[in-house]
């Protein structure tokens, strides 16, 4: 079977993005073969398309999408051809019409989910699901630092929050984002552009400090979001969206009060298999209840993706972004 899909054979910009026919294999013992009605565009798109995250070009791109199986492997038992799946983790190659990949990646996806939402979610809320409910699992009575209020995790995060009653604190990079941020839960935001956000932190807090932030963004924010933390309280550096942390002297960390720091990847959350499935269905929950709602606010066709990368490393996205494939 032949397929459109995108591959990189060379690190760099958008332009880098190649649309190319490829053979798509049948798939193995363990493997499902899925053609694909939408595909999630994510930050870390850009970190393998520029070789932040290394990848053996050339190769493809994208973990997040959605679909129907069309044929599943003779060691595949709890799914079947004609079933709507979703994933967020798995090998790259989710930019494509059609991929097989591993069955144990594989959720299914309740028919309530449209697979536009499928595919914007599974990353992202799964994201939002191990960093409040496994890196430093919420209680209710908590407020919080959350970079980049207004992303596609961040939105997640801003109505995860409100629903387990925490007070999430979220940064922004303007008025409408704000606006964005505040719809979706947010107990408060912060324009960093305009304002100290370790200082306007403790304005609304009334001086205290935080017992977690969660950072997606990096650079910029490393040393400001230590500032923010109580004593022993927890660094959760997610993400490198203005570029990696790196240079770090561990002393910062016992200098601004015996701070824990981790680097959580969603890949070592959701193993074994009965994680993912658990995850997943916390999410679809949420989802189905109308406590999350995901905002699709972009959607572009495959053979667009350049065009979408530069949008979403131009901030000119809001929510979640979406690939059609034609």
């Amino acid at each position: 079977m032949k397929a459109q899909a995108i591959f990189v054979r060379t690190h760099g910009g958008a332009e880098v993005l190649e649309l190319t026919e490829v053979d798509i294999a049948d798939p193995g013992p363990d493997e499902v073969r899925i053609q694909q009605h939408s595909i999630g565009l994510n930050f870390i798109d850009v970190y393998y398309r520029t070789g932040l995250y290394p990848g053996v070009l050339p190769h493809g791109l994208g973990f997040e999408g959605a679909g129907i199986v069309d044929a599943v492997g003779g060691n595949v038992k709890f799914l079947k051809a004609g079933d709507r799946v979703a994933y967020g983790q798995g090998p790259l190659g989710a930019y494509s019409q059609v991929r097989t990949m591993p069955a144990a990646t594989v959720v299914k996806l309740p028919k309530q989910i449209s697979f536009d939402e499928g595919a914007a979610v599974m990353l992202k809320g799964l994201t939002v699901q191990y960093l409040f409910r496994q890196t430093y699992k919420l209680q209710g009575h908590e407020t919080i630092l959350f970079h980049a209020a207004a992303g596609g995790v961040g939105l997640i995060a801003c109505q995860w929050a409100k629903t387990l009653g925490v007070k999430l604190i979220g940064t922004v990079s303007s008025p409408d984002r704000a606006a964005l941020a505040k719809k979706a839960g947010a107990w408060a935001t912060i324009d960093y552009t305009k304002e100290n956000f370790p200082e306007r932190v403790l304005a609304l807090t009334g001086g205290k400090k935080l017992p977690v932030v969660y950072d997606g963004v990096g650079k910029t924010t490393w040393e400001g979001s230590l500032d923010c933390i109580e004593p022993r309280g927890l660094m959760v550096s997610f993400g490198n969206a203005s570029g990696a942390v790196t240079g770090v002297a561990i002393g910062i960390l016992a200098a601004k009060g015996s701070l824990f720091l981790t680097r959580p990847t969603l890949a070592t959350h959701i193993v074994p298999r009965s994680r993912l499935e658990a995850s997943a269905e916390e999410l679809f929950d949420l989802m189905i209840a109308g406590k999350i709602k995901v905002d699709v606010a972009q959607r572009y066709p495959l053979a667009d993706a350049a065009r979408a990368h530069r949008d979403l490393e131009g901030r000119k996205t809001v929510g979640s972004t979406v690939l059609v494939p034609d």
